[in-house]
């Protein structure tokens, strides 16, 4: 079994000649197939590539954290004014103040362009072997297709664009407007009923080119004309529905316990419907999605002493206070299971830290087996418990072998006052409002137990597309028709089976109008990528929030990086830049 890993040296101008014209200039692709020889060796190492790359598009610092920092869910303040300031691009794009040259829209950019290439040759090669004889080839060609119209509507989300190319000797067609929603259409109407309908971790089916057809026709309004009032035409709505309604009637089953979504074994969650499979050899790749928002100072797992979280990531307060919102006087973690599970029970006379000193509190501690031992998961708030440290960077332990958890010390930005962490409410680009510890925090893929480490490393599957987003979907689409009682009916069958803690349970809604429906789909679909698209085709991005004020339509789009319109520059108006840059 193979599990080569790819080098890219290729520079970024370079690149953006070999792509989008007809340069022969090739990446060397080293062999990253898994499994066999002969014709399934070349069906296998022409796919693995393209799947591969994805997790590249899919980093914190790449297409996740863009998506996440420019809506109003995520903030990254300069934290204590000496981390995550990286030249100010986050700041910049959390208040839609990038330029051409921020370098989180830059990498986002060259990442889904360099997978797009990949994909156009694996479709090309698999296109030869299927006119060659090779019948094994002919359900990953179809694969190939419906990701390449996935990485297109990435592309269509954040620039307004997509590239048409079947072949690495054309040059490429930019598309954007109707002709882009007609030839990713096109694209996934060619597969839909010739993929395989079965489900693989990590694998395009049926099922997801439903939902891609789904997500196409519901912002298909929004992809026509991206700064002006969409307009949700009928027959959009009805194909939403269509598409939605075959994947509910389908295989797929809402997860009882919301976070089971986002464990080590959701491999077989069936409510899963596309993910990044990091299983088995691919057990090297990235848990960013965990420990992004995590506090440096806590260890998401005493068999990993050395491993921490980044202080990065925080929720907007405003985030925060939507659930505040919803719920009045009872605490959303009582009322909704998507909002909070706690995992790390601390016992009930050791919650008071009224008069405790950090600096002297070594009998302040409890006792857990290390493999009992699981953070909180949802939305972190207030002070944090977790394993501590001796002097000689091994876990302290109770007489019984078992860890002790403390209160976790803040030992980032504390300065002469040690205190615990505490994940307060506020967050901002101020002095006071930037410090490690500001802010609630995401807390929603568990930390690998069978990864070689829980926090470089995963083996949680990353999640794309699921069952919940689905009956999302169906609802809007029913509501902009003016079928409130099927929207309602659809968001209480999502609300209601999140069951599992019987007492979490989040009540049925007795209303529905488009605000909050809005409200719901960031209940559901937080920290999973999808709020901006949201936010625009609700009409919500040029809003105000935390520390963005800039309400310029323009800024639905993201820049095209000037490196590669200087790139295609031999190409005089192949590659224009947005309005308002």
């Amino acid at each position: 079994m193979k599990n080569h890993r790819i080098t890219l040296l290729i520079p970024a101008v370079a690149f953006v000649l070999a792509f989008l014209s007809c340069t022969n200039l090739e990446e060397e692709i080293l062999d990253e197939s898994l499994t066999g020889t002969g014709q399934a060796e070349i069906v296998s190492g022409s796919i693995a590539p393209v799947y591969g790359m994805m997790r590249q598009v899919w980093l914190h610092t790449v297409n996740f954290g863009l998506q996440e920092v420019a809506s109003d869910e995520g903030i990254l303040p300069y934290r204590g004014g000496t981390d995550w300031f990286d030249g100010g691009k986050f700041i910049a794009v959390h208040q839609h103040l990038m330029t051409p040259g921020n370098s989180l829209v830059g990498d986002t950019w060259t990442f889904i362009t360099l997978t797009l290439s990949r994909a156009v040759a694996a479709e090309e090669q698999l296109t030869l072997e299927v006119a060659n004889g090779n019948s094994s080839a002919q359900n990953p060609l179809y694969e190939m297709i419906a990701v390449k119209a996935y990485l297109n509507m990435l592309a269509l989300d954040n620039w307004g664009l997509v590239f048409r190319k079947e072949q690495s000797n054309q040059q490429t067609v930019i598309l954007r407007g109707q002709d882009a929603v007609d030839y990713l259409e096109s694209e996934l109407l060619s597969v839909v009923n010739l993929i395989s309908s079965n489900s693989v971790p990590g694998r395009m089916n049926k099922h997801a080119v439903e939902a891609l057809l789904a997500r196409l026709y519901l912002n298909a309004a929004v992809y026509r004309d991206p700064y002006g009032t969409p307009n949700f035409t009928t027959e959009d709505m009805d194909n939403v529905i269509k598409y939605t309604s075959n994947i509910i009637s389908g295989p797929y089953v809402l997860s009882p316990e919301y976070f089971d979504l986002f464990n080590d074994n959701n491999d077989t969650n069936r409510e899963i419907i596309f993910s990044l499979d990091q299983r088995g050899v691919l057990q090297t790749e990235h848990s960013r999605w965990q420990y992004w928002s995590i506090s440096g100072d806590q260890i998401p797992r005493p068999e990993f002493p050395n491993t921490r979280g980044t202080d990065a990531v925080a929720a907007t307060p405003d985030f925060v206070q939507s659930w505040y919102d919803a719920y009045g006087n009872v605490d959303p973690a009582d009322a909704d299971a998507r909002f909070f599970q706690e995992n790390t029970i601390v016992p009930e006379n050791l919650r008071d830290l009224t008069g405790i000193n950090p600096t002297n509190d070594e009998d302040h501690y409890y006792c857990v087996d290390p493999l009992e031992f699981e953070m909180d998961r949802g939305i972190i708030r207030g002070v944090i418990w977790g394993p501590r440290k001796d002097a000689g960077g091994n876990i302290i332990k109770c007489e019984d072998g078992k860890i002790r958890v403390y209160p976790v010390i803040n030992r980032r930005s504390s300065g002469a006052n040690i205190r615990y962490v505490d994940h307060n409410f506020q967050v901002d680009f101020t002095k006071d409002g930037s410090l490690h510890n500001t802010g609630h925090r995401f807390s929603k893929y568990q930390f690998s137990r069978t990864a070689p480490n829980c926090c470089s490393n995963s083996s949680v599957d990353i999640v794309l597309i699921r069952l919940g987003e689905v009956y999302l979907m169906r609802a809007e689409a029913l509501l902009r028709k003016g079928d409130n009682g099927g929207a309602l009916a659809d968001i209480n069958t999502l609300r209601t089976s999140r069951n599992a803690r019987p007492a979490q349970t989040p009540a049925p809604l007795n209303a529905i109008d488009l605000d909050i429906l809005f409200r719901e789909s960031g209940f559901e679909l937080y920290w999973e990528g999808l709020r901006r698209t949201y936010q625009i085709r609700f009409g919500k991005y040029e809003d105000s929030w935390t520390e963005k004020t800039d309400s310029d339509v323009n800024k639905r789009l993201f820049p095209i990086p000037q490196r590669a319109i200087d790139g295609a520059s031999n190409i005089p108006g192949f590659l224009e830049q947005n309005p308002g840059y």
